[in-house]
């Protein structure tokens, strides 16, 4: 008998080597209130509707990641730990292949950053929703600040209008197939690779799809520097 496949999966990336740090230890693995950082982001995804977590990390961090965190603090959902590649569009890509044979075609993937440990299960709830209703969703917020865009000497060239400005976050949810062959198409040729810097631009530039905008959180920030090392154990300490 054919095992029935699943209908929502996550593809947890934590490959980066958060050289903005400056630390000798990747940040995914640093200490956030005495525990890795990373391992918000995986509590979050095992308690929430998604059926299966696929994690993307370094090729030499596979067995860290598998005995020190998943075995040791119960994440079940985990089902593949697998490495990274060169650029984090080849890690999402690695990811998604993945879950190739467990994973309904028709199902709804998320692909989150390690290194957003304050995602919230309403977050990753409205994503997975929007996502099946839209085919393509992106958490995102409304930008507080005035914007400028800068010319090639560095003066301000113009103002874009702020009410129309979104900062862009993960979780990013799509359409299982839509996704993966997006990804397949952008990397069957490297002249399309050049300034993807987030999935959504993957399945706007290779599928032609247009993205919905999910509402995420300011607390939702990605923990770059050190000093968001500190913000991050401020907003978890409420």
């Amino acid at each position: 008998m054919t095992k029935e496949k699943i209908k929502t999966a996550a593809v947890v990336l934590a490959a980066g080597q958060g050289k903005r740090m400056h630390t000798a230890v990747a940040k995914q693995f640093l200490l956030l209130n005495e525990k890795p950082l990373l391992y918000y982001s995986l509590k979050a995804f095992e308690e929430s509707p998604v059926e299966a977590v696929v994690l993307v990390t370094g090729e030499g961090e596979i067995s860290y990641c598998q005995e020190k965190i998943i075995n040791i603090y119960g994440f079940s959902k985990v089902v593949k730990v697998v490495p990274g590649g060169q650029e984090r569009y080849h890690s999402v890509y690695r990811g998604l292949a993945a879950l190739t044979e467990i994973m309904n075609r028709d199902g709804v993937v998320l692909i989150h950053d390690g290194a957003r440990p304050l995602v919230t299960r309403d977050i990753i709830g409205r994503t997975l929703e929007e996502a099946r209703e839209y085919g393509a969703c992106v958490a995102a917020m409304p930008v507080k600040d005035t914007i400028k865009v800068a010319d090639g000497k560095g003066f301000a060239d113009h103002t874009p209008d702020r009410s129309t400005l979104w900062q862009i976050q993960t979780p990013q949810a799509f359409q299982y197939e839509l996704v993966f062959d997006a990804y397949e198409k952008l990397l069957s040729d490297e002249s399309r690779q050049k300034g993807i810097t987030d999935d959504a631009m993957v399945v706007e530039t290779m599928a032609f799809k247009q993205v919905k905008l999910t509402e995420g959180s300011y607390e939702n920030i990605k923990v770059t520097t050190p000093e968001d090392m500190k913000i991050a154990e401020c907003l978890l300490r409420g």
